[in-house]
């Protein structure tokens, strides 16, 4: 089947690989994304990801617990680069190349950052895990993704979360939400609508960065993103 992008931006939520248990790393959550990625990587496409670190430590929710915002966001970054060793750990045992880079020099955890480096190992058929997230403090790691995904090229920014799109009120929330089968980044503005953070969708905006919103713990969704299958919501300009 003739698939859909060539080169992707995978953005993982930290809290979506803690699965149910609630805080840390879900082993079983951790291989089910290991092996829809391969998966993909099996049909040709070149795989970026960014992790979130919220199933280890949340900068902002620290900061209102008294941490000093800077170290906070700094202690956020290095859970991404945790999650980002984890899911690279779990591609090798399945014979999946994976190269984990750093926004922050961390030599030999993983190597610092540059786009070059990503985009040849993508071309070598890595998997690239970009880690902690831009290397700053203030920003997310929805900002880190979007940079990512501009800086090397992606087609598209893939948003996995557990909810199948963007609706126009919280679907667990309100029962009488409904699904966007797209909408433009200025709709999502106007109606206040939390795909992501403004730095992040302001940043795909303004680079023509697609973003794909679909629900990841679904194993196979990956591969039906791929093949075209309407199961999310599409945001553009």
């Amino acid at each position: 089947m003739e698939k859909k992008f060539k080169r992707i931006l995978l953005k993982l939520s930290g809290e979506s690989l803690q699965g149910e248990q609630g805080y840390g790393i879900d082993v079983n959550r951790l291989n089910d994304y290991a092996r829809q990625i391969k998966e993909v990587v099996d049909m040709g496409v070149q795989v970026g990801i960014v992790i979130g670190g919220g199933n280890i430590f949340r900068g902002l929710s620290g900061a209102s617990k008294g941490f000093d915002r800077v170290k906070g966001d700094q202690m956020g970054m290095l859970a991404t680069v945790i999650n980002s060793m984890a899911l690279s750990s779990a591609l090798g045992a399945i014979g999946q190349k994976a190269l984990v880079l750093t926004a922050i020099r961390m030599e030999p955890v993983g190597e610092f950052y540059t786009k070059w480096k990503a985009i040849d190992a993508l071309e070598r058929g890595e998997v690239v895990i970009m880690s902690g997230g831009t290397g700053n403090p203030y920003f997310t790691t929805d900002t880190g993704s979007s940079l990512r995904g501009i800086e090397i090229e992606a087609d598209v920014m893939l948003k996995g979360t557990r909810v199948d799109g963007v609706y126009t009120a919280d679907p667990e929330k309100d029962p009488t939400a409904t699904k966007f089968k797209e909408i433009t980044y200025d709709e999502i503005y106007n109606r206040g609508l939390k795909v992501m953070d403004l730095t992040a969708t302001t940043m795909c905006k303004e680079n023509h960065l697609p973003i794909y919103v679909f629900n990841m713990d679904i194993v196979g969704n990956l591969k039906r993103v791929m093949e075209g299958e309407d199961i999310g919501t599409l945001v553009h300009n």
